[in-house]
């Protein structure tokens, strides 16, 4: 059975501002020490189980051709570009019915990654998915994985399951709950039944497009047009034509939400969202004083920090939890505990008609 995998890089990454702009957001950009980008990252580490043409990208116009340069050997036509956001609904509903439509197989499996994860153990992950496939061809299954927690992290979704039923490697799933607050995350960690949701998705094309028809109808029925339009001239019209009319929505909320037979398997292989700043100091090496720098950097007497920069001389002077990033036309300069509110920033920045700095 053919495997395939749909991998979202449509966001803007706006929390990693101002190396991450409308023109070059977060998943285009390199923030490990290999000097490789997200999205050349997330492709590598799943390419033991799905061939390079058998990749599809969802994002924008915008970005096609940063898709294209950063993925060398991807065909062209792997690239789908929506005319609009309308969150993960449609974008996931877009990339299937496109493999559905090249491969003609609706029992084809199709593996569902963001594109701006970090993951530790490439090999623990690929056997995770393994398993994952395994239980999505077993039937109408819609499975998810999710990561085993080791604090009480109160900034992501969490996914209730049902150690009593298993299914292979995975669990039913009971319930999809919001963000916490610290004490109801320190209750789900303790509990040992709760793990993070990752956004990360597997299953069979039929069992995806039959729950769009059933939870999502109207975006099942524009999805059907733009189905019947792939391949042909009137393509990039129907889908022009069709796709802002979605109704935006998560594929969570939308679906996961809702349906049966859902299943989660517990994924413990070094994940890492890579949500802002922080997690630079998480994912990079870092000094003797705990900073991770990058870049023409001087430090004296500063510990704890996270400092970005280019050829121009950054000089650090006593600073502790602090982030530091410079790029040719901005600087920024957040405490770490206010590294959440950077996104206040742009939004300061369009309502000011600044908008070259975004």
């Amino acid at each position: 059975m053919k495997t395939t995998a749909l991998i979202m890089a449509g966001g803007r990454g706006e929390r990693f501002w101002p190396r991450s702009r409308k023109n070059l957001p977060k998943q285009f950009l390199s923030l490990t020490d290999d000097g490789k980008t997200m999205i050349q990252l997330t492709v590598e580490r799943i390419r033991p189980l799905v061939e390079l043409e058998d990749i599809y990208i969802a994002t924008n116009e915008n970005y096609k051709g940063l898709v294209l340069e950063q993925l060398p050997g991807l065909p062209q036509q792997n690239v789908l570009c929506e005319p609009v956001g309308r969150n993960t609904a449609p974008c996931i509903g877009l990339g299937a019915v496109h493999i559905a439509k090249k491969y003609e197989d609706e029992d084809a499996v199709m593996l569902v990654l963001p594109s701006d994860h970090l993951i530790k153990r490439n090999d623990v992950f690929a056997n995770t998915l393994r398993a994952a496939v395994d239980v999505a061809m077993a039937g109408d299954n819609l499975v998810t994985v999710g990561i085993t927690p080791n604090y009480p992290e109160t900034g992501y979704g969490y996914i209730r399951y049902n150690k009593e039923i298993r299914q292979s490697e995975s669990y039913a799933v009971d319930r999809f709950v919001e963000k916490p607050d610290l004490e109801t995350a320190k209750q789900y960690l303790a509990e040992g039944t709760y793990l993070w949701n990752s956004g990360m998705f597997v299953w069979k094309l039929s069992t995806i497009l039959k729950n769009f028809a059933k939870y999502l109808p109207e975006t099942a029925a524009g999805l059907e047009k733009i189905r019947a339009a792939v391949g042909t001239p009137q393509e990039d019209a129907v889908l022009q034509e069709v796709f802002p009319g979605f109704a935006s929505e998560s594929i969570d909320y939308g679906i996961m939400e809702k349906a049966e037979n859902i299943f989660i398997l517990p994924g413990d292989f070094g994940w890492d969202d890579v949500g802002s700043w922080l997690a630079v100091g998480r994912i990079r090496k870092a000094d003797e004083q705990n900073n991770v720098i990058v870049g023409n950097v001087v430090s004296v007497n500063s510990r704890d920090c996270v400092i970005q920069g280019g050829e121009k001389l950054i000089a650090a002077v006593g600073l502790e939890d602090m982030i530091v990033v410079d790029t040719e036309d901005a600087t920024l300069i957040c405490a770490k505990n206010s590294a959440g509110e950077i996104k206040k920033v742009l939004e300061h920045l369009r309502s000011s008609g600044r908008n070259q700095y975004i």
